[in-house]
């Protein structure tokens, strides 16, 4: 009998991850050989390193608690191709396999392992295409005048922060009593430290 453990993931709080996990506890149920571990759900982006459940799960790969990782779709576990090869490469060196219950991938057999990665790289592409398509929607929108990015100061806060810098106000004290980042204190170039 194999330990499988499942994976499920969605982006927010407000998005409930149940579909993925009714559609991998059936995947177990008709697998007579796989029985249910342990379920790791996070709420969380796919791009974030860490994640509370993720990490856990990394941590029970490394000690070799279950067989099996089953995940309802790949990008659940993770949006970059390194991110996934990496995981993939820390299960594969346990003995342990990865199945995608969507796109029919799993990794006990070699076409398995090849789909694998060709699927994981035409994610990683699909990902830097949406990069590309936002950057430039951005500049088309810069182009016709459209401010993009966070509103810049206005010349009260300037003139504000300018004289609490003068009457010997920390930079960090500023930034508090603005409501401003430190970092954008730091950037008003005409403020002077004081004598």
């Amino acid at each position: 009998m194999k330990k499988v453990a499942i994976y499920a993931r969605v982006s927010t709080l407000d998005q409930d991850p149940e579909l993925q996990l009714r559609d991998l506890r059936d995947f177990i149920e008709r697998h007579p050989d796989y029985e249910l571990y342990k379920e790791f759900i996070d709420y969380a982006s796919g791009s974030k390193e860490s994640r509370p459940k993720f990490d856990e799960l990394k941590k029970e790969i490394h000690k070799r608690k279950f067989d099996v990782l089953l995940v309802w779709k790949f990008d659940r576990l993770a949006r970059s191709t390194r991110m996934l090869v990496e995981v993939l490469d820390q299960l594969q060196s346990k003995g342990m396999d990865f199945v995608s219950y969507t796109q029919n991938i799993d990794t006990s057999t070699p076409i398995g392992k090849a789909m694998f990665t060709m699927v994981s790289a035409f994610a990683e592409f699909e990902k830097s295409l949406i990069v590309e398509r936002v950057k430039a929607g951005m500049q088309v929108a810069k182009s016709r005048g459209v401010h993009v990015g966070r509103p810049s100061l206005s010349d009260d806060i300037r003139e504000r922060a300018q004289s609490m810098r003068q009457s010997g106000l920390s930079i960090r004290k500023i930034a508090n009593m603005l409501s401003i980042s430190v970092g954008m204190v730091h950037k008003l170039s005409s403020l002077e430290a004081p004598q």
